[in-house]
């Protein structure tokens, strides 16, 4: 008995040490009292960790939504909470980097994720194209390394289009093509898996190695990175990783359906070209399928509720509605009420345009709704709530970019923004990774 309190207790340092981390490297906080509740250092009664990543989201934002009263749930865990204000997104920032930044505590340099595409000059080509178009290439063992592109996003699902990757699973570690990963000379040119390419280990890690149960709900199944190195990716025990950029239709057999998802409610957004970021309604219910899976999981189940699990020590999703919100222009006419055609923000002071608007009350009904379910099986009080998010999003004052001119187009790669403007994006070359 004597051993069992003294895991437990384990356990629970794991956790909380893990969570600190994390929130101690997160980019925006969603979190209210700069000076703490009193209560915050009494932690021997938590038992578990739930991460929340509002991709996106500033602390602009929720000091905006709060004001307004749009965010009455994420104010509600604010009033117990800690802001922790003086923290920065992994540089750069995007999702990748910005990720493993939250669940290793390091950064893009130490973990040696820059971006989802980047460059590595240790490794070879994969076997076969990718499905974004990285061509293949030659490896032979032990040869000097020319170097190659990498990628880990949907480019190396099995089927990309498809919502579980093409995989058997609903998006698992068994919808990646190894065929469509790269290559490492050094190693006979065997595929370098996601949970590989990172060079630390994880939070997951550390609470798996103690026996705690752990779970993780992201955009893509390459995400399964969050595992950490090892032989396969176990460090997460339930990992749900549907594809975002998958053709958005009716979800095949095995992945949760969501009400009012069926069919979806945008209708326009589903042609050829059209994915999951390309409506405002239809991210909800791409979105809305990780929410399940976290609802599932607090209930005592694996994340499709197919079969019993413990409630893990650590689990939680990313949201990517608040992200669409800001970014997207619209390309079907307009869409119904109360949606705009234009997202992002309406003036400097960070106003959301309505369908930004839109995609943070979903967000908040959304982190309502998981801590109802805590406290409907009597597990809110000791449960450790992290809202946090893996990167801003930029510009907020859309008149504040610079207008592009041929030095500038000569000098950097554009993207289109939703302000209207191009934004330059100078990519980065990782040869400092090994």
């Amino acid at each position: 008995m004597k051993k069992k309190k003294s895991l437990n207790k384990k356990l629970r340092a794991s956790a909380v040490a893990g969570a600190c981390l994390l929130a101690a490297m997160a980019a925006s906080r969603v979190y209210a009292d700069p000076h703490g509740h009193p209560s915050i250092n009494n932690r021997n009664h938590i038992r578990r960790v739930l991460l929340i990543s509002i991709d996106g989201m500033h602390a602009l934002d929720f000091v905006n939504c709060a004001k307004a009263g749009t965010c009455p749930n994420l104010a509600a865990l604010a009033q117990t909470g800690v802001n922790y204000v003086d923290t920065s997104t992994s540089k750069p920032s995007d999702s990748f980097p910005g990720l493993m930044a939250i669940v290793a505590g390091g950064s893009p340099r130490t973990i040696g994720a820059f971006y989802d595409v980047a460059y590595d000059r240790s490794l070879q080509p994969p076997a076969v194209d990718t499905g974004n178009g990285l061509l293949h290439g030659s490896c032979t063992p032990n040869q000097t390394p020319t170097g190659t592109t990498t990628e880990y996003e949907e480019g190396v699902d099995i089927d990309q289009s498809k919502l579980n990757g093409g995989g058997p699973g609903d998006g698992q570690a068994d919808s990646i093509d190894p065929a469509k990963l790269p290559r490492d000379p050094a190693n006979n040119c065997n595929p370098v898996e996601p949970w590989n390419f990172v060079r630390t280990n994880t939070v997951f890690g550390v609470i798996h190695a103690a026996h705690g149960y752990t779970a993780w709900s992201d955009k893509h199944p390459v995400y399964v990175a969050v595992s950490g190195p090892g032989a396969a990716p176990s460090n997460v025990d339930d990992f749900f990783g549907p594809e975002i950029n998958s053709l958005p239709v009716k979800a095949p057999d095995g992945i949760a359906q969501v009400a009012g998802c069926k069919p979806l409610p945008d209708q326009l957004a589903t042609t050829p070209g059209d994915d999951f970021t390309t409506s405002f309604q239809n991210i909800q219910c791409y979105d809305a399928l990780k929410v399940q899976a976290v609802l599932n999981e607090i209930d005592g189940k694996t994340h499709n509720g197919s079969a019993n699990a413990p409630v893990p020590t650590i689990f939680g999703m990313n949201f990517q509605a608040v992200s669409v919100g800001q970014k997207l222009i619209y390309q079907h006419g307009n869409p119904p009420l109360p949606f705009s055609k234009v997202g992002g923000y309406k003036d400097s002071l960070g106003t959301p345009t309505d369908s930004l608007l839109q995609e943070i009350e979903f967000a908040d009904r959304s982190v309502g709704a998981m801590t109802a379910e805590l406290k409907k099986n009597g597990l809110l009080d000791s449960t450790l709530i992290i809202v946090t998010a893996k990167h801003g999003q930029s510009p907020i004052d859309s008149p504040a970019v610079p207008r592009d001119s041929a030095a500038e187009r000569s000098r950097f790669d554009y993207r289109h923004a939703a302000s209207g403007f191009r934004v330059a994006v100078r990519w980065t070359d990782r040869s400092d990774r090994r």
